[in-house]
């Protein structure tokens, strides 16, 4: 077999959505450092102004100082914001702005490998977010264990299904402002009752019932856990709802960028 047609061969079994992802991922690298920054900026002074200063008036949960409960916390919600910019913001940008997307889509690449390559890439770039804010916490000595590694693939998960959920919403977009009703209605109220900042205990139990339902909840009952150098109770029920949340909303989102787009 020549080199021309071993080189094919091999591209032939690479996912079809790779090329989108290395794009977007080269685009990106151009700003990289000040959007890992960016990422971190925010999480940080939330849990340093509260992990420190409110924790200050707060009792211990489970042990462990407030600070270290609220920055498990934030490293998921993070991720959850990373993947949700990048799939809202971001893929808006090249589905209608830039028109990126109508660009690929005249090469052998179809729509499904484009909305593939735009979730995978939103959740690699929720991962950079996640694991610069990891770093940063451990140098503050506020995780135990090698178990924190275990933590990546849970990052990843969560991301993967904010990226999913995010892209519904983008093929429904009809301008940017559309998203805030998504942030409002959404991805703020979770957050509040997903165990971010206090224990779900603390709900109502109607609440408490919901929020623990929610992908946020999940990554929280992962990550937390694996951060305090334990295994987390009900892993493979949390892998579970992230991954069929995962492959429902991207199912949903690529019926309804087909039916935009088609229209």
């Amino acid at each position: 077999m020549s080199t021309a047609a071993q080189t094919s061969a091999w591209s032939y079994r690479l996912p079809r959505f790779l090329p989108v992802w290395q794009r977007n991922f080269l685009v990106w690298r151009k700003l990289a450092l000040p959007s890992i920054l960016g990422n971190l900026a925010d999480p940080l002074i939330y849990m340093l102004g509260l992990g420190y200063g409110l924790g200050a008036m707060l009792p211990s949960i489970d042990g462990r100082p407030y600070v270290a409960f609220l920055a498990a916390g934030t490293v998921c919600a993070s991720v959850m914001n990373a993947a949700t910019f990048e799939a809202l913001y971001s893929a808006f940008s090249r589905m209608h702005v830039q028109k990126t997307w109508d660009a690929i889509l005249n090469t052998p690449l179809g729509l499904a490998d484009v909305v593939a390559g735009e979730l995978v890439w939103a959740a690699t770039k929720s991962l950079f977010s996640g694991t610069a804010i990891l770093i940063v916490i451990t140098a503050m000595g506020l995780t135990h264990g090698p178990l924190l590694f275990w933590a990546l693939p849970a990052l990843v998960l969560t991301g993967l299904a904010f990226a999913a959920l995010g892209l519904i919403w983008n093929a429904l977009a009809p301008s940017y402002d559309f998203f805030m009703y998504y942030f409002t209605l959404f991805i703020t109220p979770m957050t509040l009752i997903s165990g971010v900042f206090f224990p779900t205990d603390q709900l109502p139990r109607w609440l408490a019932s919901i929020g623990a339902w929610l992908p946020l909840a999940q990554g929280v009952s992962l990550v937390r856990p694996l951060l305090a150098g334990e295994v987390p109770a009900n892993a493979l029920l949390h892998i579970g709802v992230l991954l069929l949340t995962t492959v429902v909303a991207f199912a949903i989102a690529l019926r309804l960028t087909r039916r935009r787009l088609l229209k």
